[in-house]
């Protein structure tokens, strides 16, 4: 047997970001890749956040990794929690001797941490315990404070803004201090404490500028004004954001972004003047997502707006161009989104109003519309440029589920008494169409797709083919092919689009998965194929 020494093993803390596995850097996927050992924290419960995002890195290394579960033995407490302190200092005892170990025998080990590894991070206990024994890296990640930034599409500041990162368990009296000291802010840490917060920004008079951000990135986040959600509904993985000085002003709800690069001569000859010619609204469809599924007519029609007007997550998708200037508005304020856009075009201003799917498909071609049905805005010119729909993206990824006679719904009964939704159901229902059905549920909106399951069971057969399709063309893109009888409303987020089928809508396995299509003809329903009609229906 060798006398030699065994060299220490290097400790790595690995940053895997807010959620999304994409966000995961490449070095952080080749620290994964290759360490002897992966330890991840976990709640009492046991489950792992952390190896849940890695799951994909961690389950396809030909060499499987030793994986230590590091569980805390509780998950709230703080400040001067004597039990709380206790409990987390054996924990941390604990842990650091379970890595030393590995790390005394020559293994690697690192240790996930969601976010950054030094930010606000379970990983800074055990790189202060070990890194002076222990050769130790840490390898950054994007943290949930610039995520939740990109989910709002907003900026965390701009200029000479004073950017404040503040834990909501500070106490209220260091976080009123700091609130008002900054320009603008991200809380984190917020659960349990979103009343205090929400009480210090009012008082502060930032509240009308706060949102809070919800599971970033983590494919079923959400976003709302600090000053509307209820406490109860904000989870451990939720920060508040008070972005940069909004400029829309608040009778409008509007936030209007910087214009991009632009001289000051761009940005008179981009919006006219007085005796300016009169410019135009143009509506435009982006399709449900990639850029591959945006028109070339969109695309040309974006190029030459000098103005973009819409929901902050579509505005987003739309490139920065010199002279260009995006106006970025809340998903709830389609009237005054639309009232914006033709003052703009009235002022001389080319306007691209942009949806998702398809402009005239619940989107804003009827907003702007009604809105132009005016006598102020009459005279300016307003064009309507079609995208792919949602539906038509959904039902590509199956087959042909609406391959004859379908509707289209909404669940949504924001701008509709749900006696209205429910009665267009079911006639829809009782005419045996296959459908598509836009918001079927958000965060707080979860009784209304329980009562369509109530109905599709009350007029469909239970082996009815039922889609549940989520973040359609996006990476974490997820299609499932279910039935009427084993439909569960519990996965269906804001993200989810549904097609039902009807009584000739058939799913079959084929080699590239399930199929499914809706016969062009019904039984006894006349002429099919090439009878005395013939062709195509």
């Amino acid at each position: 047997m060798s006398d030699r020494a065994v060299a220490p093993g290097h400790l790595y803390g690995v940053g895997l970001g807010p959620g999304d596995p994409g966000l995961i850097t490449r070095r952080g996927a080749d620290v994964i890749a290759s360490a002897d050992v992966i330890a991840f924290h976990a709640g009492p419960h046991g489950r792992s956040t952390a190896r849940r995002i890695a799951s994909e890195l961690i389950d396809a290394r030909s060499t499987p990794a030793i994986e230590e579960l590091l569980v805390y033995p509780v998950t709230r407490g703080g400040g001067d929690d004597d039990d709380y302190a206790e409990a987390m200092g054996a924990f941390y005892a604990e842990a650091t001797a379970r890595l030393a170990d590995h790390l005394s025998a020559g293994r690697s080990v690192a240790v996930l941490s969601l976010g950054d590894p030094m930010l606000y991070s379970s990983y800074q206990h055990l790189h202060r315990a070990l890194a002076g024994d222990f050769p130790a890296h840490v390898v950054p990640g994007v943290p949930s404070v610039t995520a939740a930034a990109g989910e709002l599409a907003h900026p965390l500041a701009e200029g000479t803004d004073i950017l404040s990162i503040l834990p909501a368990t500070a106490g209220r009296a260091r976080l009123a201090a700091a609130v008002a000291a900054a320009d603008c802010l991200v809380i984190m840490k917020l659960a349990g404490h979103v009343d205090d917060v929400r009480d210090i920004l009012r008082d502060a008079g930032k509240l009308d500028r706060a949102r809070v951000v919800v599971r970033a990135t983590m494919g079923d986040g959400w976003s709302a004004p600090l000053a509307d959600v209820a406490a109860d509904d904000v989870p451990y993985f939720a920060v508040v954001v008070v972005g940069a000085e909004q400029t829309g002003g608040p009778d409008t709800g509007v936030r209007v972004a910087s214009r991009v690069g632009a001289p000051d001569a761009v940005a008179d000859a981009g919006h006219g003047g007085p005796g300016a010619g009169l410019g135009e609204v143009v509506v435009i469809g982006l399709g449900p997502g990639p850029d591959r599924w945006m028109t070339p007519e969109a695309a040309a029609e974006l190029d030459r707006a000098t103005d973009v007007v819409g929901y902050a997550t579509y505005v987003s998708r739309v490139p920065d161009k010199p002279g260009r200037t995006k106006h970025m508005s809340d998903n709830r304020v389609e009237g005054e989104r639309a009232a914006m856009a033709l003052d703009l075009a009235k002022a001389g201003a080319c306007v691209a109003v942009v949806s998702s799917g398809d402009a005239g498909v619940f989107a804003m071609a009827a907003a702007v519309l009604e809105t132009a049905d005016d006598e102020a805005w009459r005279d300016v010119p307003v064009r309507i440029v079609p995208g792919m729909t949602a539906a038509q993206a959904v039902a590509s990824r199956v087959g042909a589920p609406l391959g004859h006679d379908f509707a289209m719904l909404s669940l949504s009964d924001r701008l509709k008494p749900w006696r209205t939704v429910e009665k267009r159901l079911r006639a829809v229902l009782d005419a045996d169409m296959a459908f598509a059905v836009y918001n079927p549920a958000s965060k707080t909106r979860r009784a209304q797709v329980v009562a369509l399951r109530d109905l599709l069971a009350e007029y469909r057969d239970p082996e009815t083919p039922v889609i549940v399709a989520r973040a359609v063309g996006a990476p974490e893109e997820k299609v499932t092919v279910t039935t009427v009888a084993e439909f569960d409303p519990e996965v269906v987020d804001m993200r989810t689009m549904l097609i039902v089928g009807a009584s000739s809508t058939r799913a079959y396995d084929g080699v590239d998965g399930v199929r499914v299509f809706t016969a062009r003809h019904y039984g006894g329903g006349g002429f099919a194929g090439t009878g005395a009609l013939g062709g195509d229906r």
